[in-house]
């Protein structure tokens, strides 16, 4: 029966946020030990975390899946394959807002020397998201240039139900679906030179105007790859 019981709380709590479970679990004994279960961790944890830990290269040291889900928003996962995925504390960034605003840095420690990078918005939309037509996005060193002026950024499309993804001559990047059904959008583009360990780059992803209202987006993080060659048909 208690077995019982602490499955049931920990479904009330997956319907939650990571930070709401944490602020519960001084509560009472029942709520700690619900909120510290596997199976609740795993439902704030990516639905292909196997698949990104099989091919991680970086050291992660857990004992249990809310320790692994902290890990991964504290630290950059650096992958077999040269591409680094970060996470957002709160996968569920937008439920309802005028001002959208999603930056995520990286250390260039972290990253190749003269390799130039993408980056990408991994993300999802509810049936009934609205107000996500389009965003900018910029990418700056942080210690190069305080902001990317309004002008300087690049216009992309989040929402695949836009008009934008049915036009043919259009100005701006669409997103795509990913095999891991979430989607995702590209950011920006940069070049790590010979830069110092210590300096970052900073990609953001915004929509400012709040005369629109926005809902429905699900973000998962923010993910830095080198950039593939061309295909040559």
């Amino acid at each position: 029966m208690e077995h019982l019981k602490e499955n049931c709380l920990s479904l009330i709590l997956s319907f939650t946020s990571p930070r709401d479970t944490c602020r519960v679990s001084d509560v009472s004994t029942e709520l700690r030990s619900a909120s510290d279960s596997d199976e609740l961790w795993n439902t704030f944890l990516p639905p292909d975390i196997n698949q990104i830990l099989r091919r991680s290269i970086s050291t992660l040291t857990y004992t249990s899946k809310k320790q692994l889900y902290f890990l991964l928003c504290d630290s950059a996962i650096l992958l077999e394959d040269g591409n680094v995925v970060t996470f957002s504390e709160e996968v569920a960034v937008l439920d309802k807002g005028r001002c959208l605003d999603i930056r995520g840095k990286m250390k260039i420690g972290m990253l190749s020397p003269h390799t130039t990078y993408e980056t990408y918005l991994v993300f999802k939309i509810y049936e009934d998201a609205c107000g996500l037509d389009s965003a900018n996005t910029s990418i700056r060193f942080v210690n190069e240039r305080e902001e990317v002026p309004d002008d300087e950024a690049s216009t992309v499309y989040p929402d695949p139900r836009t008009s934008a993804h049915n036009i043919e001559q259009r100005n701006g990047v669409l997103s795509r679906w990913r095999k891991d059904e979430w989607m995702e959008i590209k950011t920006g583009e940069f070049e790590t030179g010979a830069r110092d360990d210590d300096d970052e780059v900073e990609t953001r992803f915004m929509s400012t105007d709040t005369n629109i209202l926005k809902t429905g987006l699900i973000v998962q993080g923010i993910e830095f790859r080198p950039k593939q060659p061309m295909a040559i048909v």
